[in-house]
């Protein structure tokens, strides 16, 4: 987790690493890094390494076989170049409002109606969270984004630490996604809003509620048997 450097800050938006490997001409890795790779229903950073003064667009970042490889727009780079990574922070800062409003939202909701999330997708503009809820009811999801907005306004810290994963899953709450565990790793990374939510979370998020701003629904929808889908933003 040392060389995964958004794990413990999702602030840093500059670092300098060593390249570890390239594969044909545009795929990096890096011996360390803060750009967050597409995963959890959390989009992928875009931004810049530079190297020997030129810049080298980052265009994608995934997750393959354990290592994180960042894709780059043009070719050039080789292993042993040290590079000056520089992320896109209104972007990322977009998807860290966005991913604790989606914590925050999934809380109430599987508080007040006892429901898990069957999908998410975090976007720029919007943001969709699927629940299995009975009931396609309009009034009760604007009373929860209100009652999450109230939450925002009081500012409570948004806390990361780290828990064995034993000791970690017999927390109840820890998974609000159903018909999923956290990864089978050793140590589980916990994201809290002390006596609001807990999950095993390995996504970017803000430090505090009010930097959200405000949740707005953008629609809900009835998606069928058991299945609302409800689109919000942040303003």
């Amino acid at each position: 987790m040392e060389n995964v450097l958004y794990m413990n800050d999702s602030y840093l938006k500059e670092f300098e690493a060593v390249i570890e490997s390239v594969k044909d001409d545009k795929f990096v890795v890096l011996d360390k890094t803060a750009f967050y790779p597409t995963g959890g229903g959390q989009p992928h950073d875009t931004g810049v390494f530079t190297c020997n003064g030129i810049d080298y667009p980052v265009v994608y970042v995934g997750k393959f076989s354990g290592q994180i490889s960042h894709e780059v727009s043009k070719p050039g780079l080789k292993i042993g170049d040290k590079v000056a990574g520089r992320i896109d922070w209104d972007r990322r800062y977009k998807f860290m409002r966005m991913h604790t409003a989606a914590h925050l939202l999934i809380s109430i909701f599987n508080r007040e109606s006892n429901v898990l999330i069957t999908g998410n997708q975090i976007d720029e503009d919007k943001t969709r969270i699927d629940f299995n809820m009975e009931n396609f009811d309009r009034d009760k999801i604007m009373s929860y984004i209100g009652t999450a907005n109230k939450l925002i306004k009081e500012d409570l810290p948004v806390k990361v630490s780290y828990m064995p994963r034993e000791e970690a899953m017999k927390l109840p709450g820890i998974v609000k996604l159903a018909s999923a565990l956290p990864p089978n790793v050793e140590t589980l990374r916990i994201v809290e809003i002390p006596g609001v939510d807990l999950q095993a979370d390995g996504g970017t998020h803000v430090k505090s509620l009010s930097e959200i701003g405000a949740i707005e629904l953008v629609k809900a929808e009835n998606k069928g048997k058991d299945n609302r889908r409800v689109y919000y933003t942040v303003k």
